[in-house]
């Protein structure tokens, strides 16, 4: 398992830096998907079983039945894939949530999302067994990562109560929650609730996206340019993915040989919990994805995103049109149900 925390994803990238990718875009003559025709996706992190859907659509062969020769691309701590994907290495990227993509807008990066997988963000905090509820923690010392106060913490602070002289900086090494009682500690569902168990401590462990966190997550961001041009194969890949979810949550094997593949470094014992954590919380199938299919977004929900943004002010409204940010068009009819 890698010991660097997935959480590293989330880390935003400079406004200025963002702008300075405005002029940056592939240029591609419009042409509907062929046999073979290649399409690379960027995802956000090494291969882990948070990617398996997209995995497991290669390995089961569901791109080429829908026309597709597709390349999974790893992220990483130091790999900028908006910046990739704006050079032209990549046609679409994983977006960590709809907030950062729609933080993303707001720069003037012409990125829309067009589909995502997990219908809830799996961002956590883990509390030791004392704890019940997020009510509980106004007393203990939170550990956050930078990027929190751009996404998840300003939600928190606003519903629970929580302060900002609470927080201390997440270091990505569990040990200091394990050896102190009155911390709490971000994490991933999938991930961190892991090591701190293998740890032998007794915790508990809160999902935002079941207390009414609206980010969706595990997205498919592309940039407009690609999506006009290239709607055909967009559209192939997001009804090839969601059918990669599905097949993935009924059996990874064969998409967890292509992550042991691309990243040697995972367990098998990490991905099985991970699955595990992916059908027990419903990330990928639970939701509007129950009724609606896998990789579903609704404008009630997009919406909630954006207000949310805009009520913490951590986006300029008048700088980013809701609208501008993403298209339903890919996902509402595709209806790849659990």
């Amino acid at each position: 398992m890698n010991t660097t925390s997935p959480l590293l994803r989330r880390s935003p990238l400079s406004r200025a830096f963002f702008a300075s990718l405005l002029a940056v875009s592939a240029l591609a003559a419009p042409r509907p998907a062929q046999a073979d025709e290649k399409f690379i996706y960027m995802t956000n992190w090494f291969a882990e079983a948070e990617h398996g859907g997209f995995y497991q659509a290669i390995a089961t062969g569901i791109y080429k039945k829908y026309g597709l020769d597709v390349t999974v691309k790893m992220g990483g701590p130091q790999v900028n894939i908006i910046q990739l994907m704006a050079a032209g290495q990549a046609d679409c990227i994983m977006g960590s949530s709809d907030l950062q993509m729609i933080q993303t807008r707001e720069t003037g990066v012409p990125v829309v999302t067009v589909a995502a997988y997990f219908q809830k963000d799996p961002q956590v905090l883990i509390a030791h067994d004392d704890v019940k509820g997020f009510e509980d923690m106004k007393t203990k010392t939170i550990l956050i990562g930078s990027f929190a106060r751009l996404g998840y913490w300003p939600w928190l602070k606003a519903k629970y109560g929580l302060t900002d002289e609470q927080t201390r900086p997440y270091t990505f090494n569990v040990q200091p929650f394990v050896a102190d009682k009155n911390m709490v500690q971000q994490g991933y569902v999938t991930s961190e609730p892991y090591a701190v168990q293998k740890a032998g401590v007794k915790a508990n462990t809160f999902l935002f996206g079941d207390y009414g966190f609206p980010a969706y997550a595990t997205t498919v961001s592309c940039m407009d340019k690609t999506v006009k041009d290239r709607k055909a194969a967009v559209a192939a890949f997001v009804k090839g993915s969601a059918e990669g979810w599905k097949s993935y949550l009924a059996d990874p094997a064969p998409g967890n040989a292509l992550i042991k593949k691309d990243n040697p470094a995972m367990t098998d014992d990490q991905l099985a919990y991970s699955v595990a954590k992916l059908k027990e919380t419903g990330l990928v199938t639970g939701g509007d994805a129950g009724k609606l299919g896998i990789g579903i977004m609704t404008e009630p929900r997009l919406k909630a995103s954006y207000d949310f943004l805009v009520s913490a002010k951590l986006i300029d409204p008048s700088k980013v049109e809701l609208t501008k940010t993403y298209t339903t068009e890919f996902v509402k009819d595709i209806k790849v149900l659990p």
